[in-house]
């Protein structure tokens, strides 16, 4: 597949009228691979940006851009203006990110480059959930583009894949599912091994490392031994011989990602063993090979009987893996989803970041809109994810941000074979938010979503203007006509698309709302499960008490009647009817905003966003109805302002 048949994103470079000198020539110091892509890159984007192609000489006076690759093995770079010239110096990879820096500059207006970057985080990685059939569980954008009828593929595509990954700042990704499916266990055996070290090495070119999912059970499952006991020492010299010679093949693999002891996942917890003594023995044989793991902390009861009323998912990740703070070698990430449910649009911090203070963590986003609209609403989630590395933990004086404590971050992928890659052309604004937050999680949503707009939609002030606010408000509408004040979960089961109240209240995985005609919510304070009591102060204290619990969250922490009264003099139930009439007229105004801009943007990309806009409404219009009426009958209580309920 050409790159003709695909969108370029936001590396669809647009001509600027007011080109520096220097985009005329190119000195160029730079010899491996990345340093090469490099110098491919910006040539390409200096054609765009001014229909010339510039002079790529190794040696040059006058105006230039001068780059310089270094020795350095890490990943930041630096400018320096020198009169009409420009200085870019680096090691490979930095030279890599400090060209996509500099067409990303040029192409929302800057002008003048000077100083030094770096990342945040060692790590920055997608998470994808591809199986080797094609399909892509929770997947909202076309099929794989890494595997088709058991086969892995390389190509053009992959090529652009890692070119936006490392333009956006990631430098990670693991191929296939958490929940490693049949075929996708056999990635490690011999058969898949030249294929893997051939994407690999397309990967690297842009500084994109190749991590895989492993399965728990695959001593089992591939090595022919009854039992995958992480203390039984042939289970081990299994995994250290298998993960040798895999390296030995693929010899720039990351390390593996596992889920285990979860939803149905086997784990340590099969043999009576703790999750520490599980990760260890992996962490071991990876070790040997300079690679890492990652340990989903993803880990509860998914069996639970819908009438316990003491068991509470929420507490699972603090309570499984807080008090084995420091038992994790050092070679151990543990990876926790932002929140202790799953992705809702609207939960917590996890506890468990602010618990750990000798365990090395990575921090789990889902650009994936499973819960929030599956790329067919727009909900854009990088002010979320800002406030969540923002959020203040408290567990140590100064530098207690979420964004201080954990060592790596990574995401759920929104990405397939959609010619968009994301299914809807706006959530194309998760996956670069989420790189560039990666890389610097003090930007500012709006600074992030600028950029994306300027980039993918052009500089036309009327563009940007309606596109800007409507994309940083548009989380918080879809809270509004979707589950109120932190409840989640009014969801179909099993797709979790469209709302259904009671989807999941009398279900397996667990109970989320337990509303009667008087009351609704979870008490999950001192008096009830005690999650709050996972928090440290003052968070424990703030969530547990009514009056000072923040209000969009307060049927998450507490169980309250539907006449309780809110800080503006609302009764919650009057506040959940207000919310849902007001989110549904604010997704119809999105649509009718986007229509303005028809004139303004290619008829493909206008046409194909008008239809999700369409979807949006309707799904609004259904949610806010099914809601309310669901309330209305539950609680006999009428709309004070006589709307329609049904």
């Amino acid at each position: 597949m050409s790159s003709m048949e695909y969108s370029k994103l936001w590396l669809d470079w647009r001509r600027i009228s007011d080109a520096p000198d220097f985009m005329k020539t190119i000195c160029a110091e730079a010899h491996s691979a990345q340093g090469k892509a490099a110098l491919s890159e910006l040539r390409e984007g200096f054609v765009a940006m001014t229909g010339d192609e510039p002079a790529i000489l190794s040696e040059c006076s006058g105006a230039c851009l001068h780059m310089v690759e270094t020795d350095d093995t890490g990943e930041g770079y630096a400018f320096s203006a020198q009169g009409e010239s420009l200085r870019l110096e680096g090691g490979p990879r930095g030279l890599l990110y400090g060209a996509f820096d500099l067409l990303r500059g040029l192409a929302v207006g800057k002008r003048c480059f000077n100083g030094s970057a770096a990342p945040r985080y060692p790590l920055r990685m997608l998470d994808h959930w591809d199986n080797m059939d094609g399909s892509v569980e929770r997947g909202y954008a076309g099929n794989s583009f890494f595997f088709e009828d058991g086969r892995i593929l390389n190509g053009p595509r992959i090529r652009d894949y890692a070119r936006l990954l490392a333009s956006c700042g990631i430098n990670g990704c693991c191929i296939n599912n958490v929940n490693v499916k049949a075929e996708a266990v056999r990635l490690m055996t011999p058969k898949h091994w030249p294929a893997l070290a051939e994407l690999a090495r397309t990967l690297e070119e842009y500084g994109v490392g190749l991590w895989l999912s492993v399965s728990f059970a695959a001593p089992m499952e591939l090595g022919g031994l009854e039992t995958a006991d992480p203390m039984d020492e042939r289970v081990c010299r299994w995994w250290a011989d298998t993960t040798a010679a895999l390296y030995n093949a693929v010899p720039n693999l990351g390390g593996f990602l596992v889920k285990a002891d979860s939803e149905g996942r086997p784990g340590p917890f099969t043999y009576g063993r703790t999750q520490a003594e599980g990760a260890n023995m992996l962490a071991r044989a990876l070790a040997k090979q300079g690679g890492k793991l990652l340990w989903r902390c993803f880990v509860y009861n998914c069996t639970q009987d819908w009438r316990d009323t003491r068991t509470d998912r929420a507490r699972a990740q603090c309570d499984h893996f807080a008090p084995l703070d420091g038992h994790f070698d050092d070679n151990v990430l543990l990876q926790i989803k932002n929140g202790p449910v799953d992705f809702q649009p609207r939960e917590p911090v996890s506890p468990l970041f602010g618990r750990l203070e000798r365990t090395s963590s990575i921090i789990e986003f889902q650009i994936a809109q499973e819960y929030t609209g599956q790329q067919k609403h727009l909900c854009c989630l990088i002010p979320m994810f800002r406030d969540i590395l923002q959020f203040r933990l408290y567990h140590r004086p100064g530098n207690d941000r979420v964004a201080d404590t954990v060592s790596a971050v990574c995401a759920v992928s929104n990405m397939g074979r959609d010619f968009n890659w994301t299914g809807h052309d706006l959530a194309g604004a998760n996956l670069y938010g989420f790189g560039r937050l990666g890389w610097n999680p003090d930007l500012t949503a709006e600074e992030i979503v600028r950029e994306y707009t300027v980039l993918s939609f052009g500089d036309d002030p009327k563009i940007t203007e309606t596109l800007l606010p409507m994309q940083l408000s548009s989380r918080a509408v879809y809270e509004k006509y979707t589950a109120p004040l932190g409840i989640g979960w009014m969801v179909n089961p099993n797709h979790h698309y469209g709302p259904n109240p009671d989807g999941y209240e009398y279900d397996r995985w667990g109970t989320y709302h337990r509303a009667t005609n008087t009351e609704i919510g979870v008490e999950r304070g001192p008096r009830g499960t005690g999650y709050t009591m996972q928090y440290r102060l003052p968070l424990s204290a703030i969530y547990a008490d009514i009056d000072t619990c923040p209000e969009e969250l307060l049927l998450f922490f507490h169980r309250l009647p539907y006449t309780y009264i809110m800080k503006d003099g609302r009764t919650l139930i009057q506040r959940v009817y207000d919310d849902h009439f007001e989110g549904c007229a604010a997704a119809e105004e999105f649509a009718r905003k986007w229509e303005e801009l028809e004139p303004l943007l290619p008829q493909d990309v206008f046409e194909r966003v008008r239809l999700r806009f369409d979807e949006q409404c309707r799904s609004a219009r259904e949610w806010r109805d099914v809601i309310n009426s669901w309330f209305f009958r539950r609680s006999g209580i009428p709309d004070v302002h006589g709307r329609e309920i049904y």
